[in-house]
């Protein structure tokens, strides 16, 4: 089997570490990719947007599936393309990428699916945005209705703060805000992935959205993550599917829009039950870090049942018994201001580690020497017996990795682990 990898991060790696583990996988190439990628896959210096140009190099090279990593292509139509030059393709239309692309049609979509959510308001004027924050109260939760890396949501007890992040997504063409309920409770993350019908489930994970140890600080695309989740109810999963997922997927299938790919629900248990937060189109970065380190079933086939709606024909997953916890490296003055271009040093004495594995995201090559070239620059990757060896392999590899001026949180799965 030929797979062609789409996208930079280190979500992608984990996806092509795990197909290059595939016996069945024969050829790997990934588009653009990274230094790390590029240890495991060929890479081509393709723009990742351009739909014609992906499609193009898929046919050239023969593959057999392309698997598209980040949502942004996706909302573009990337998928679109792939399929209308009849190659298989992991990852939804734009059409129903709009699950994630709109929260707005997110919502919409959940209202006729009946699917549990909080209320919200969508807003497209700073008066309808001022009154949906008083009918809720603080604290806020405000929402841009696009696409914004991770980073379009605040949540805040200050109701000015509310106010001005709703201004700055309202000033962007076709400006629109979601002003939602708080949601209390743990969050949780399930990766369900479908062909368009069957939905077949991954292993939870949970992740560290904010910058800082102790929750504090801005929200980042990811500060850490770590599956399984040993506190959770022993039926979330299928309650999820039967109350999320499957009308989800039904309902976008009704509506025409049948969603191939993954659809993430980003979750809450809340005090009144289970809640969706969000929905997104693709893998989570850096849930799947965590989740794919401990699938023991091939992922190359697993992909291509559910790009070729076969994926009612496939075995049980297989998941090894191993915790995995993943830790994000972050850059000097990240998530705000980023710095780039510092020198990255230690990674392979981190990977010598028995236990542990590093995905790169933010880093490029320049004349040889391995630099930061984004926000995240790497995911440590430990595993263990349980989420406290998993954790100690994690923190051992981040230990011996420098990157000047970066920071990263000590409080990955902390509580988990500790039994809380």
């Amino acid at each position: 089997m030929r797979i062609l990898v789409i996208g930079t991060g280190a979500r992608e790696h984990a996806i092509a570490r795990a197909l290059a583990a595939d016996p069945a996988v024969t050829e790997l190439h990934a588009a653009p990719g990274n230094p790390g990628i590029g240890r495991l896959a060929t890479l081509h210096p393709v723009d990742m947007f351009d739909g014609g140009a992906v499609a193009a190099l898929a046919a050239r090279l023969g593959v057999d599936l392309v698997v598209v990593g980040p949502e942004a292509p996706l909302v573009a139509g990337i998928a679109d393309a792939i399929r209308a030059a009849g190659i298989p393709c992991f990852g939804p239309s734009a059409a129903a990428a709009a699950l994630e692309g709109s929260k707005a049609f997110a919502k919409d979509v959940m209202a006729a699916a009946s699917v549990p959510t909080a209320m919200a308001h969508v807003c497209t004027t700073p008066d309808q945005v001022a009154e949906a924050l008083d009918s809720f109260g603080a604290p806020y939760v405000v929402k841009d209705d696009g696409l914004a890396a991770g980073k379009g949501v605040v949540v805040t007890d200050d109701r000015a703060a509310a106010l001005a992040h709703a201004a700055v997504c309202l000033a962007k063409p076709g400006g629109t805000v979601v002003i939602e309920e708080y949601l209390d409770g743990p969050e949780i993350s399930l990766f369900c992935l479908s062909d368009g019908v069957a939905v077949v489930p991954l292993e939870p994970a949970q992740d560290f959205k904010r910058a800082f140890d102790a929750d504090a600080g801005p929200n980042t695309g990811g500060m850490g993550a770590y599956s399984p989740l040993p506190w959770a109810p022993a039926d979330l999963v299928e309650e999820v599917l039967d109350r999320v997922a499957r009308p989800t997927i039904e309902e976008m299938h009704r509506r025409g829009a049948p969603f191939v790919g993954v659809l993430y629900c980003g979750l809450a248990l809340t005090t009144r039950g289970l809640r969706v937060i969000e929905f997104n189109a693709r893998f989570g970065d850096p849930e799947v870090q965590s989740v794919l380190a401990r699938l023991e079933t091939p992922l190359g086939r697993l992909l291509l049942a559910t790009a070729t709606g076969n994926l009612s024909d496939e075995p049980p997953l297989r998941w090894r018994n191993d915790a995995a916890v993943t830790v994000v490296l972050a850059s000097h003055g990240y998530p705000e201001s980023p710095r780039t271009g510092d020198p990255i040093t230690g990674v392979e004495s981190a990977e010598a580690e028995a236990a542990v594995h590093v995905l790169h995201a933010g880093t490029a090559l320049a004349d040889g020497v391995l630099v930061s070239s984004g926000g995240r620059v790497l995911s440590v990757v430990g595993v263990g017996a349980s989420l406290a060896e998993a954790r100690a392999a994690a923190y051992a590899g981040i230990d011996l990795i420098d990157l000047p001026g970066s920071h990263h949180r000590r409080d990955i799965a902390l509580a988990a682990s500790e039994g809380e």
